[in-house]
């Protein structure tokens, strides 16, 4: 499988504690910045019940699932207990210059 690096934002376009969601190859994805300025990227479907996560609340590296309040580690894509399950991670870069957001693919 070919990796691709896609340019898809400016940090400057997401809030601190705020998302995006974007459509690539099929899949919607949830881009987040968190407090610490840090950009990661996951699939914007909550394992559960299909919710949206770029609607849910950030705190620190987590996200809470809208739906049902399950917490997801946004590094890791895994569903913190007592909740089970995994969402699909993307490797994000950030050019520290321009601040343009690039997501492999």
């Amino acid at each position: 499988m070919t990796m691709t690096k896609v340019l898809v934002g400016n940090v400057k376009d997401i809030d601190i504690k705020g998302s995006r969601k974007l459509q690539m190859a099929g899949t919607e994805i949830a881009i987040f910045r968190l407090t610490s300025g840090e950009v990661l990227a996951v699939e914007n479907k909550c394992p559960h019940k299909g919710g949206a996560l770029s609607e849910g609340m950030v705190c620190g590296s987590k996200v809470h699932c809208p739906l049902h309040d399950s917490r997801i580690d946004l590094h890791s894509g895994n569903v913190l207990a007592p909740d089970t399950g995994h969402v699909k991670t993307y490797e994000v870069e950030v050019d520290p210059a321009s601040g343009q957001i690039y997501l492999t693919i």
